[in-house]
């Protein structure tokens, strides 16, 4: 049978939710297979929640404790593991689990009493040790740790998990050319299994510190799949993410860890961090699609290769930029003398070419009415047929009339703020430069 075949084969949720025998078999095969498929995560998921909604009525029995404990352990919810372990059946499993949650939550003398109790319960004393010298290591006594692993013998010693442990302790005692050792063991662990956390996250931090960046990036990523994922791996792998500007995988990184340990401040500082990154390169992103667009639409009708007749027609109809030409609809061209349908399937596809359209930019809602000129007085039609370059503007305020096509002091007055704060490059300095141009002659821009 194919591994891919024994995955389909196995049934994480039923695993968990039915009872009978569920012991370190069925606890290796569930890690197994999560880690070869990561979307039956979601069917663990499923079944802590239905066994969850038990516990919450009382209903739940003691071996669905463990089971329900042993869940939220692969789920990284270490605190709730612990809650629902120890109100289990207090055989060796749930005693070996509730250690390696505690461990998981730093909380090292607790976890070795559990590694005591789970071995004299029954469970192996090979894989209770390790887990004794791993917290040793932790707590950087580091002669408790090999103490530990020294008293082991035979098979155990070609096994991932020790060989890591090994690799491990040396890492933290032994300095320059003397980590080839370090090495030496992470890679023995690699190979005894390929997919073991420690061995993953030790050869990674290696790769890291020889500066192969791209190395350690691969093994990290390989070391996060498996379940639950080494605290370590995940927050480096955050942080290599970040140096690369992927701050969407970092915060994914910090946040498998802020769900597992919410008291955790440091990687939730990392969280908010890579978040607001995350923000910012998202506003610099949209800044610069909006860049280039603007680009596209201040080019001149006049650089595209148009017929006579579009070109006098775009001319007449005061024309001059995409950007003109996107706010009109194609009846607005239509309505124009001379106009045909072969100069519109010209002009839709001139912009079709830069990924724009006709009346993309229409206004959706009819322009409120407008004063006409001719029922004011004599003196303030005057002022509003003067040229608009009377106002002496800053040329950033005149080329923004420019794209306007505003000839006009009156043509001016029927534009909004939000209009002319709408230009590109015209800011809030340039409109309030204009209102103080329009005081002297007692008018205000339409909407004041």
């Amino acid at each position: 049978m194919t591994a891919m075949a024994a995955i389909e084969d196995f049934d994480v949720k039923q695993t968990v939710l039915l009872d009978g025998s569920f012991g370190p078999k069925e606890m290796n095969r569930l890690v197994s297979v999560l880690s070869e498929d990561a979307s039956q995560m979601d069917a663990l998921r499923d079944a802590a929640g239905e066994l969850g909604a038990e516990e919450s009525k009382g209903t739940l029995s003691h071996a669905g404790r463990v089971r329900l404990g042993a869940a939220y352990y692969l789920l990284g919810q270490y605190e709730e593991a612990v809650k629902c372990l120890k109100k289990g059946d207090g055989g060796a499993l749930p005693l070996y689990y509730t250690a390696k949650s505690l461990f998981a939550m730093g909380h090292y003398d607790e976890a070795a009493k559990n590694f005591d109790a789970a071995q004299k319960s029954g469970y192996s004393a090979d894989e209770c040790t390790l887990g004794r010298a791993e917290v040793y290591r932790c707590q950087n006594k580091f002669e408790e740790c090999l103490k530990q692993l020294d008293d082991l013998h035979g098979a155990v010693e070609q096994t991932a998990e020790y060989l890591y442990q090994r690799g491990a302790v040396l890492s933290q005692t032994l300095y320059g050319e003397e980590r080839e050792q370090v090495w030496a063991y992470y890679e023995r662990a690699e190979r005894a299994d390929k997919n073991h956390p420690g061995a993953l996250f030790g050869l990674a931090l290696e790769n890291e510190r020889a500066g192969n960046d791209e190395e350690a990036l691969k093994l990290y990523e390989r070391a996060v799949t498996r379940f639950p994922a080494y605290t370590g791996a995940l927050v480096n792998l955050g942080l290599l993410y970040e140096d690369r500007g992927q701050y969407d995988n970092a915060v994914k990184c910090y946040q498998r860890v802020v769900d597992a340990q919410p008291e955790n401040l440091r990687v939730r500082l990392f969280l908010l961090d890579a978040k607001a990154s995350s923000e910012m390169r998202l506003d610099e992103e949209t800044q610069r699609r909006k860049d280039r667009m603007n680009q596209i639409l201040n080019l001149p009708v006049s650089d595209f290769e148009l017929s006579v007749r579009s070109r006098n027609c775009l001319k007449t109809m005061g024309i001059m930029t995409l950007a003109d030409l996107c706010t009109r609809t194609e009846q607005d061209l239509l309505a124009s003398k001379n106009f045909g349908e072969t100069s519109l399937v010209e002009i839709r596809e001139m912009l079709t070419l830069k990924g724009l359209s006709m009346g993309m930019f229409a206004p959706e809602k009819p322009v409120p009415d407008v004063v006409d000129i001719a029922t004011l007085p004599p003196e303030m039609q005057a002022t509003l047929e003067r040229p608009a370059t009377d106002l002496n503007l800053s040329v950033r305020a005149r080329k923004c009339l420019n794209r306007l096509n505003i000839q006009t002091i009156g043509e001016l007055v029927r534009h909004t703020a939000d209009e002319m704060l709408e230009c590109k490059n015209f800011g809030v300095t340039s409109l309030n430069e204009i209102r103080e141009k329009l005081v002297p002659f007692g008018i205000k821009l339409r909407g004041e």
